[in-house]
């Protein structure tokens, strides 16, 4: 298995600048554990799913993590993607190997940082004047969105993003990316799941900007995964377990809830609380102990991600499937549209 295994060529209009309208509108491409695929829209899940079928949904929420300041006559951008508590921020910033431990940037009249510590990976701690709520409503205040660098936007940013970029299920803030499956859903499409006895649970993993990096190395097998927090309480184990003794399936809506819930399975399939980091890699030969289908986005060529749906349905079927989405126009990557995978047995 080679890296080079995951590439494939995307021509650059099938990358969705916005979501649809409205979300639920989103194609969506079945992937069935055997026989052909099937074009279908968001809308559709009801039919495709069965009662007493358990949607796992991530419920994070992107802060405003962008930030564009001044050092001297610089313009410097940065993303935070990890609070160290205190004022302290690690952060990625264009242009970081000209900073300097000590400089100060400026990113408005009252909200400042100064250059605390500079990494060997490239990014840089940040320590900020502000903390606690004062910190959080000047970042409301002057951050953006921070979407993935294939979604272009002016500096400084799109106010629709605000919107857009979140689920309706966001509450726990902490994440730098959107767990953008659930993107696509709308009160009506749970309505008409509810309906259709349908149910869902909330787990929470906070997305960080490792998820948009390509596997460098050859052997993806040597690729050093990103950490990423969550938790998954006593009562949502007691919900997915409740749910496979009365035979419904756990769907993972998004790779982050398929992650948390395979780092909380135990061996034998159980899910059991879990609390803290995951560095949880899936690709191809990875066994699934704790999900049986995924709800999931069309992902980056040579990424973790691309890798995980391969583990799930098999390499040559992805590829097929890719390439099906590709010839029919499908959107792709956080903003595009979807596919529904159902795991082989």
């Amino acid at each position: 298995m080679r890296t080079d295994d995951f590439d494939f060529e995307l021509p650059r209009e099938l990358i969705a600048p916005h979501p649809s309208k409205p979300r639920d509108a989103a194609r969506l491409l079945f992937i069935p554990a055997s026989g052909w695929f099937e074009d279908r829209q968001i809308a559709d899940l009801p039919a495709l799913l069965r009662s007493g079928d358990l949607l796992v949904f991530n419920d994070t929420k992107v802060i405003p993590a962008r930030l564009v300041g001044r050092r001297g006559e610089a313009v410097i951008e940065i993303t935070l993607y990890r609070d160290l508590g205190g004022g302290s921020w690690r952060a990625f910033a264009k242009g970081a190997r000209r900073l300097r431990v000590g400089d100060r940037l400026t990113f408005a009249a009252d909200f400042a940082a100064a250059v605390a510590e500079k990494h060997p990976e490239g990014d840089v701690t940040l320590h900020f004047d502000l903390k606690a709520e004062a910190f959080q409503d000047a970042l409301a205040r002057h951050g953006t969105m921070p979407l993935p660098p294939y979604i272009k936007r002016p500096r400084q940013g799109d106010p629709r993003d605000r919107i857009d970029y979140q689920t309706i299920f966001a509450c726990a803030e902490g994440a730098v990316a959107a767990p953008t499956a659930g993107l696509h859903f709308t009160p009506a499409l749970l309505e008409a799941l509810a309906q259709r006895g349908v149910r869902w649970t909330m787990v929470t993993l906070h997305v960080g900007p490792g998820t948009f990096l390509p596997v460098k190395v050859a052997d993806p097998r040597n690729h050093r995964m990103h950490s990423e927090w969550g938790i998954l309480t006593p009562e949502v184990a007691e919900r997915v377990a409740a749910a496979r003794r009365e035979g419904g399936r756990i769907v993972a809506v998004g790779t982050t809830s398929l992650r948390l819930l395979e780092s909380a399975a135990a061996e034998n399939g159980e899910v059991r609380p879990f609390a803290g980091e995951t560095r949880l890699f899936i690709m191809p030969g990875y066994r699934f102990r704790a999900i049986d289908m995924l709800l999931t986005n069309f992902h980056l060529p040579r990424s973790t991600l691309l890798m995980l749906v391969a583990a799930l349905a098999g390499l040559e079927r992805i590829k097929a499937a890719y390439a099906h989405a590709i010839a029919s126009g499908y959107r792709f990557f956080s903003y595009g549209d979807a596919c529904l995978i159902e795991r082989p047995r």
